[in-house]
């Protein structure tokens, strides 16, 4: 079986491994890596995804790199700028010359012995391995291969076509079909006013429970003003904090003083529709509060405009099943479709699906205690990359890529051959994500764990932890271990209260 030695092995080729791939060749000079992609091309999400009006839920200037301004024309992006925008930076930089496109890893197992990671990988050509002394898994926690999918009765009496977002037909024409998406999170609200745009006969959305929803202008006059600056690189860090410090702020907010920030989400939809049949308010009135589960953003009250011409409408109940011609809702109202689109949410797994043994020992993800949010108790040389439910993906990534760097630094130039977090006192399990979304519930049972202080408390605060990741120490609740110490790794969670 091929085998290859790598100092550092980054698993994805996504923002985040690009990110973090930048971050090693700059701050590890002179190490050996290699960047591995399941799939035949860079970008991850924003080349996985193709269906119509994709685009970022968050601004460009927090979801771009720190190191590498964005220069596109909207703040909130579509998804063939964004991924340009990667594969420029690759380019730019060098790392797509280190990236192995079709090179999917399945399994990781750690030798204390030989203090390396052996990687087993699926690829065009057959089974193969890589080894490393560090592990970087950037592949996010969204599975590519299986989306959620639930069942519905009578699906296979619908005389239509059925697509789910993930997978989108290149050949669908939706022109002058009857579209129903079923959903109300991200994708459903980007799709609706896209597929009327396309020619859709009428778009329906058929949400169960409603989200918040916040239209922001695509284009931002007040970064593209500060845009202006002679020094571009200077001017991308100005609007990067100015906006993560806005989003953090209404987060905070709307955290602090929910019925306030309920009042002002749900004033948008009531404006921005204020005098048209197509306005109900039980459409746009969530159960839950704010940041319960993650506010929808719309670029230019896209959404509100399908709404207001009349050209898609919302739904707002149950399914009971599905009949030939298209869905019938628990209030006994049929929903008539020639195509429904089941925007039904994503399927969540741990470091790309990649499962771990160390010293021949499984390593359950549940029984562990996360440690700076990138890296797993008792796990040696191996960091993730786990991003904010509140703000853009890349803010903490690059913090976590960062910590990773440093940490090598520690375990390379001080002669050590691994190091790994290890539990000091007790510690009380918090959810390491704070969404009550269904997919994050789903998802909850199969994930490591967060603890109820530094360094093993997951927040949502990209200021504190910039401030705290920038200065933490890769030694504080850490073993590090030298050659030939007889110190395995501890494989289950310790010190819980």
């Amino acid at each position: 079986m091929h085998s290859e030695h790598y100092d550092v092995v980054i698993i994805g080729a996504g923002l985040s491994g690009i990110g973090a791939a930048y971050r090693l060749q700059t701050e590890c000079p002179g190490l050996s890596y290699a960047v591995l992609e399941a799939r035949a091309s860079m970008g991850g999400t924003w080349d996985l995804f193709s269906y119509p009006g994709l685009r970022s839920d968050s601004d460009m200037f927090t979801l771009s790199f720190p190191f590498e301004p964005w220069r596109g024309e909207k703040s909130i992006a579509d998804g063939a700028d964004i991924l340009q925008y990667i594969k420029d930076t690759a380019s730019k930089y060098g790392i797509d010359e280190r990236i192995r496109n079709s090179t999917k890893v399945t399994h990781g197992s750690w030798s204390s012995d030989d203090a390396t990671w052996t990687l087993d990988l699926d690829t065009a050509d057959g089974p193969q391995q890589v080894t490393a002394r560090f592990v970087y898994a950037a592949a996010g926690y969204y599975s590519y291969d299986a989306p959620h999918s639930p069942e519905f009765a009578g699906r296979e009496s619908f005389t239509g076509q059925v697509v789910h977002p993930q997978f989108w037909p290149d050949d669908l024409d939706v022109k002058g079909k009857r579209v129903t998406v079923i959903g109300s999170g991200a994708t459903a609200v980007t799709l609706v006013p896209a597929l009327v745009d396309q020619g859709a006969a009428h778009v329906t959305m058929l949400q169960r429970t409603p989200t918040y929803i916040l239209p922001l202008p695509a284009k931002d006059p007040l970064a593209d003003l500060v845009r202006r600056l002679p020094d571009a690189q200077r001017a991308h860090t100005v609007n990067r904090w100015s906006n993560a410090i806005k989003t953090l702020g209404f987060y905070q907010f709307s955290r602090r003083m929910p019925r306030t920030a309920t009042k002002v989400l749900t004033s948008g939809p009531r404006m921005a529709m204020k005098g048209s049949p197509a306005y109900d308010a039980k459409h746009f009135q969530p159960p839950y509060k704010p940041w319960d589960q993650r506010v929808c953003i719309i670029p230019d009250a896209d959404l509100f405009q399908a709404l207001r011409g009349g050209g898609a409408s919302i739904v707002t109940d149950t399914i009971e099943e599905f009949v030939p011609e298209g869905i019938r809702t628990s209030s006994g109202e049929v929903v008539e479709s020639d195509v429904i689109v089941t925007a039904t949410g994503l399927s969540m797994q741990m470091a790309g699906g990649v499962t771990l043994d160390i010293d021949g020992e499984k390593v359950d993800y549940p029984d562990h205690y996360v440690y700076r949010g990138c890296m797993l108790e008792g796990v040696p040389n191996l960091a993730m990359a786990i991003g904010y439910t509140n703000a853009s993906w890349t803010l903490r990534a690059d913090l976590s890529a960062r910590f990773f760097c440093a940490f090598v630094n520690q375990v390379t130039t001080r002669g050590f051959a691994f190091a790994f977090p290890k539990v000091s006192g007790r510690l009380s399990p918090q959810p390491v994500l704070d969404l009550t979304s269904g997919y994050v519930q789903r998802a909850m049972a199969r994930f490591p764990k967060a603890g109820d202080r530094a360094p093993w408390r997951v927040r949502q605060n990209f200021l504190a932890d910039s401030y705290e990741m920038r200065r933490a120490k890769p030694t504080d609740d850490m073993r590090f271990v030298r050659h030939g110490e007889p110190i395995r790794p501890g494989a289950g969670t310790v010190g819980a209260a």
